[in-house]
């Protein structure tokens, strides 16, 4: 290398005096070179010289054009301590670097569940890179400005009160839930059972027909809850019934006995359904004193006979003129005592119809006992059963359905029935029958209550199937008749 040559006086600069070191040599340019690179070469060998460091290789010289300044780094340094000492930074303005990876440049945040803590972003140095002058790149630091607000940490805080304030909403509504749920079931709870005892306290009653009229109960449990039939069955009359049914196989009987005192009873085939023929007048009479207790049927008004109501068979009532008028009680006792075909037809009119008195029979709990067709039912189409009837008149003895005078005006017509061959053929002396009968040439039946001269009473209802007027009917309801009076009577 060549040495170094003096330059001119009027291009010299002062130099200083530098006692005992050595003299470093410097590079002379070469001719390529143009002169104003030469001279920051010589200026830079003499910044050397006077800070006391070696001349600088070819290869320290270009480590240090790629490495920052030292007094730059020193200068951002102590603006990162400065900006590290501002109580809250809001906001960072940086310099992207376009050949940086963002990777690199991103901060983590530490967050708490409780207390999120952010990290205070840390100031980055970006190189300002200018493709324009070939000096050293300085490295300027990128702080942010204390005064600019944060405004995405201000939405956070926002966003976690609106949160809280939505969360305390929604508990409180919840809450609000669960009570009117809690308060309505108490109030259904306490209705039932305020229900309940009201339903306990009052007496149950139905109204048909703006009558007050007591609900009866199911057959099953009207009859049955208050008797006991081992009393009745484990007896000597039971063996006897069923010997005397078995001396007429021809014929298919049902058979009810109540003893009213005891409320034992005895049934055979009790509740099979029979043909009812004249026995369907027992729930007629019962519907008429009902409407005339309700004030809907006066016992002296009068009933006119229309021609279509005329009927045939038993009564005598068929062979008056039509238009005739006869008086309400006047016909429900001959529908009765006479068993008066006509005058059952006049009743049922009177009484609203088949089908309102079909209604009734259900409300008193009877589901056998249908009327479905005019008298004289011939055929057989009204029907009923052995037990139905005995319920009729057990329900009347326990004072339902009618009052007390309009009971004792109904038994007295029952009483008067002309017919006797029949149940009170088994009677004593002294012994009284209030019964219904009724006949067909395939069936003959008889209900009624026995009054005993011993004040003994019960209900005995005998319906039998027979081949047509077969006699031996008559027979075994006559005899069956006088077992059960002997039983009661010992």
């Amino acid at each position: 290398m060549e040495k170094q040559q003096k330059p001119t006086s009027s291009r010299r600069r002062p130099r200083r005096h530098v006692s005992k070191q050595p003299q470093t040599k410097d590079i002379k340019p070469s001719k390529s070179q143009p002169k104003q690179k030469a001279r920051r070469q010589s200026s830079s060998a003499k910044s050397h010289k006077s800070r006391s460091t070696p001349p600088p290789t070819p290869r320290t010289r270009a480590r240090l054009s790629r490495s920052p300044n030292p007094s730059t780094i020193r200068s951002s340094q102590s603006q990162l301590r400065v900006a590290y000492r501002t109580p809250h930074l809001p906001n960072l303005r940086r310099r992207v670097n376009p050949f940086a990876t963002p990777a690199s440049s991103s901060l983590p945040t530490i967050t708490n569940a409780r207390n999120p803590i952010r990290q205070r972003p840390q100031p980055q140095l970006v190189a300002d890179l200018s493709s324009k002058s070939s000096k050293p790149s300085r490295l300027k630091a990128s702080l942010p400005l204390p005064n600019t607000l944060n405004h995405q940490s201000v939405q956070i805080r926002r966003t976690r009160r609106e949160r809280r304030s939505e969360n305390s909403s929604t508990r409180l509504w919840i809450l609000i839930i669960r009570l009117l749920i809690v308060g309505i079931g108490l109030g259904a709870i306490a209705g039932t059972v305020l229900s309940s005892l009201g339903t306990a306290s009052q007496p149950s009653t139905k109204t048909t027909d703006n009558a007050p009229i007591e609900v009866q109960q199911s057959l099953s449990q009207t009859i049955s809850s208050q008797l006991t039939p081992l009393l009745l069955n484990k007896s000597p009359l039971q063996k006897q019934i069923q010997t005397l049914v078995k001396q007429h196989p021809q014929l298919q009987p049902g058979i009810f006995i109540h003893d009213l005192d005891t409320g034992a009873f005895l049934e055979s085939n009790s509740r099979l359904i029979f043909p009812a023929a004249s026995t369907i007048k027992l729930p007629i009479l019962i519907a008429f004193f009902q409407d005339v207790d309700a004030g809907k049927v006066l016992l002296d008004e009068y009933i006119t006979m229309k021609p279509e109501m005329i009927a045939g068979g038993s009564g005598n009532m068929q062979y008056q003129k039509p238009g005739k008028q006869y008086k309400a009680l006047e016909v429900a006792t001959k529908m009765i005592t006479i068993s008066d075909n006509t005058a059952t037809n006049m009743l049922i009119e009177r009484l609203g119809g088949i089908e309102v008195l079909n209604q009734r029979f259900r409300s008193w709990g009877l589901k056998k006992t249908v009327l479905r067709n005019p008298l004289p039912d011939l055929p057989g189409t009204n029907t009923t059963s052995p037990r139905e009837l005995a319920s009729l008149i057990f329900n009347l003895e326990q004072g339902k359905w009618i009052s007390p005078q309009s009971r004792t005006d109904l038994i007295d017509i029952m009483i008067q029935t002309k017919t006797n061959t029949l149940l009170p053929q088994g009677l004593g002396n002294g012994a009284t029958i209030a019964h219904k009968t009724g006949t067909l040439g395939r069936l003959l039946a008889d209900v009624g209550l026995v009054k005993m001269p011993n004040g003994k009473r019960y209900i005995i209802s005998v319906m039998v199937k027979r081949p047509f007027n077969d006699a031996s009917a008559e027979k075994l309801i006559r005899t069956i008749s006088r077992q059960v009076y002997d039983y009661f009577n010992n």
